[in-house]
């Protein structure tokens, strides 16, 4: 039951956290101009690079407080390794502003190329940017223990408190102080600050009181250094593979190029708010049931998260891909934002969808504490991606570069699952390919390739908007259906729900 909740409430949390940042996206665009949002892009391609200085320490804190929960880990331990983590992340955090303000003049001339925003103005961006990112850092470590522990419920809770104060209060700030990039980091900045300290009173409440005073052990760092540095292999490696097209692209174009490329690219990585409530309530659970050795629960886990991410995820692929011009259409308002945006939305939808299908598999070998297969095939991946760009931006441009991140994602779902599933789960391979992905999928696929043939064209916005709405709920309905334990667990509420 806590594993249900877990999964619901993430999905709510992370869900109304990207309506709260995606709602808002035309309204920044419309008072910060292309330019501007384009170093927002930028922004977030900062905060996923600056994420490797922690180490490893927070998936790490995050896996072993799951253990803990799973009777792996005493009280006294866990709390000294969460102040460890604490004090070295607060020296991160310090560097990281430090840098990042001594660095931004030096970014703002010599990265980015601006053709309307003041150099001026760009080097506050980047200087605020730092401030952004160090107080995201803290907060991340409060968050991942929270995921770890299995008290989602909670922490989604305080994230939509925090996502609606975060979201609407930036377009108040825009339209009744400053519409300027630095009012909008600023904000973001005292946002992140606040919700760092509310976590951490959340964290300390939760975990039980220790024996003595927690305090910094190198010994309890030492337990976990070798999980950790694994976790920084594949971070460094998943960040190569997945921002790398953005680095490229923000040195060889315009602002306003990459601006709408990171306009598509927000757009297909909505996907991952189907994807990482999933993961995020079943790696602990994973974590739980290796430790108590109970294989046949672990089994059928692994697949109802396998099919939970075909079905809400691959569904809303399917729809993004068979009607991305259409939603982009329908949330700008703006033709010829949709013309530049939606052709690169599409493909790098079709790539994240790839990706996302390896998600459950990914959880797995973490919980088993394997590391070394995602940093061996990362490797193998890079070396063949960066080149691959830098071949076909000057020809095709950044849809070429959307192809190349499909190309990339269709090998991995090949080679890494038989890697994979030939030393943890060996008879679960071909059951993971033909019920969790491939019928599902043709299930939606076909789904929604008829229904873009019933609805008509040229629809006000209104009935755009319930055909839309219509046609996703019942792809969604049908995809679950074609998968096995979804279907079973959907059944079995209705029966409970018809005999309450």
């Amino acid at each position: 039951m806590s594993l249900k909740r877990n999964v619901l409430a993430n999905y709510f949390g992370q869900a109304y956290a990207a309506i709260m940042a995606l709602a808002f996206v035309p309204l920044y665009i419309k008072f910060l101009g292309i330019e501007a949002y384009g170093l927002i892009g930028i922004f977030v391609v900062l905060q996923a690079w600056l994420s490797l200085l922690d180490m490893g320490m927070k998936p790490a804190l995050a896996r072993e407080m799951a253990r803990f929960t799973g009777g792996g880990l005493d009280a006294q331990s866990v709390w000294d390794l969460l102040r460890s983590v604490e004090v070295i992340a607060l020296g991160i955090a310090a560097f990281t502003g430090v840098a990042m303000y001594l660095a931004s003049a030096s970014l703002a001339t010599s990265w980015v190329q601006p053709e309307e925003l003041s150099e001026e103005a760009v080097v506050r961006a980047f200087t605020l940017m730092g401030l952004v990112i160090a107080a995201r850092f803290i907060e991340n470590i409060y968050t991942n223990s929270i995921a770890g522990l299995q008290r989602q419920v909670l922490q989604n809770a305080i994230t939509v408190v925090m996502a609606t104060l975060r979201g609407l209060g930036s377009v108040a700030v825009l339209v009744w102080v400053s519409p300027t990039i630095e009012a909008f980091f600023i904000w973001q900045g005292i946002v992140s600050v606040l919700t760092a300290f509310i976590f951490m009173g959340v964290v300390y409440k939760i975990l039980p009181k220790p024996p003595r005073a927690a305090r910094f052990s190198a010994s309890e760092i030492r337990n976990v250094w070798k999980f950790a540095a694994g976790m920084v292999g594949i971070t460094f490696l998943t960040l190569l593979l997945t921002q790398i097209d953005k680095v490229l692209l923000s040195r060889l174009l315009t602002l306003e190029a990459f601006g709408y490329y990171s306009l598509a690219a927000i757009v297909a990585s909505g996907l991952h708010i189907m994807t990482t409530p999933v993961a995020n309530a079943f790696y602990p659970r994973f974590t739980e049931l290796i430790t108590r050795r109970d294989e046949r629960i672990l089994r059928e886990a692994y697949h109802l998260g396998s099919q939970l991410v075909t079905v809400l995820m691959g569904s809303s692929a399917v729809i993004l891909i068979v009607f991305c011009e259409r939603i982009l259409l329908l949330w700008t308002a703006d033709p010829e934002l949709t013309t530049q945006v939606a052709p690169i939305a599409g493909v790098l939808a079709l790539g994240t969808c790839l990706n996302c299908l390896l998600w459950i598999p990914y959880q797995m070998q973490l919980a088993h504490g394997w590391t070394s297969l995602t940093i061996r095939i990362n490797t193998v991946a890079v070396v063949l991606m960066i080149p691959a760009i830098l071949l076909v931006v000057p020809v095709y441009g950044a849809i070429g570069v959307a192809w190349v991140w499909v190309i990339l994602n269709s090998g991995y779902l090949v080679v890494s699952i038989f890697f994979m599933h030939r030393r943890l789960l060996p008879a679960e391979k071909w059951p993971w390919y033909g019920q969790d992905v491939v019928m599902p999928l043709a299930i939606a696929i076909a789904a929604a390739l008829s229904m873009r043939w019933l609805i008509p064209d040229n629809l006000g916005r209104l009935s755009e908007l319930g055909a839309l709405l219509v046609s996703a709920g019942c792809i969604m309905i049908l995809a679950a259906m074609a998968a096995p334990l979804v279907r079973q667990q959907l059944v079995q509420h209705l029966m409970i729900r018809r005999q309450e």
